[in-house]
């Protein structure tokens, strides 16, 4: 918990006026980012403020957006839980990833059940990439490369042993039938900086999320290229000519779920208005568009459909943790 400790007292200051009460018909609404700029968490709070822009819903429509990095979203949830938000101004970015962190105990003592869980605005999905140039052309050359000597690929991703980028890697590892411990893997902040590595040279595999390489094709076709997509089936432009782990004999998906939650103070009635402008924003009928130029694919819960989701979400992580000898906390 040391370490925990001191990024919860680095991030002390920036967070005092997000999680102080306030009138949210006074206050314009925030949306954080417990990440620096670039990534998922960032990208679903640029969409939650464009969608309710464009709804013009009563909420979140001048939205302004601000950035807490520190233990991939552990520092900003400690926060909301030690303090009992009740700021309903605030809304926090979460995905997949921060359920299956709870679940180790890597957001400290808290469960996923401190936090109102707002809504699920869209999904990601896992790939695998390499540089231009790397002699690895396929998830089978890949694999091949592993069984000969998984401690010559050098992995890179956000997060560290435990987070799912590692659980990406280490299943990939496990399928090329090899014991994923004897695996390297390079840790960095978020999917930005690890893609920074693996253009350099300083990594040889990328696993991370189609929604981060997707903005370094946009701006540099060809910069980096997709062995495998992580997907039931092949995605769209700029993905549409990777195919998928399925397709290539390996039976790996995963989904990353994209969405907002607020403090555990927030009172019930700013709440359900809040569910209400989200349910608002995502069925109008520019929400598919903007959810595309974001880079995300359609998923949407909100309320309790998605306490429940989240519910399954954290039993099926548990379930995964320990397959892969990770430290689980009880529920």
């Amino acid at each position: 918990m040391k370490g925990l400790d001191i990024l919860r007292a680095a991030a002390a200051a920036a967070m005092l006026l997000a999680c102080a009460p306030a009138s949210a018909a006074a206050e314009a609404a925030e949306c954080v980012v417990p990440a620096k700029q670039g990534g998922g968490f960032d990208m679903t709070c640029h969409l939650a403020r464009d969608m309710l822009r464009a709804a013009r819903a009563e909420r979140g429509a001048d939205m302004r957006i601000t950035y807490m990095p520190g233990g991939i979203g552990a520092v900003a949830f400690d926060r909301a839980v030690s303090q009992n938000m009740s700021d309903p101004n605030v809304l926090v970015a979460f995905s997949s990833g921060s359920l299956l962190n709870l679940v180790q105990g890597k957001f400290g003592p808290h469960k996923p059940g401190d936090v109102r869980w707002l809504a699920a605005i869209g999904t990601d999905y896992g790939v695998i990439a390499v540089r231009n140039g790397s002699p690895i052309v396929s998830l089978q050359d890949l694999l091949a490369a592993l069984r000969k000597d998984a401690g010559r690929v050098v992995f890179g991703a956000g997060g560290t042993v435990g987070s799912q980028d590692w659980v990406k890697a280490a299943l990939l590892v496990r399928g090329a039938g090899r014991d994923h411990r004897s695996m390297r893997f390079v840790s960095f902040e978020g999917g930005g900086e690890a893609l920074a590595a693996l253009r350099g040279g300083h990594v040889d595999v990328f696993a991370g999320d189609a929604s981060e390489v997707r903005q370094v094709l946009l701006k540099e076709p060809g910069a980096v290229r997709i062995i495998a997509v992580l997907s039931e089936g092949r995605l769209a432009a700029p993905f549409a000519s990777a195919p998928t782990a399925r397709e290539q004999g390996l039976d790996l998906v995963w989904p990353i779920v994209r969405g907002l939650y607020l403090g555990p103070g927030v009172p019930d009635a700013d709440y359900r208005a809040w569910v209400a402008a989200i349910d608002r924003a995502t069925a109008s009928p520019g929400f598919a568009q903007l959810r595309e130029q974001s880079g995300m694919y359609p998923f949407t819960l909100s309320g309790a459909a998605l306490d429940k989701f989240v519910e399954q979400s954290a039993d099926k992580y548990r379930a995964l943790a320990r397959q892969l000898n990770l430290r689980v906390v009880p529920p």
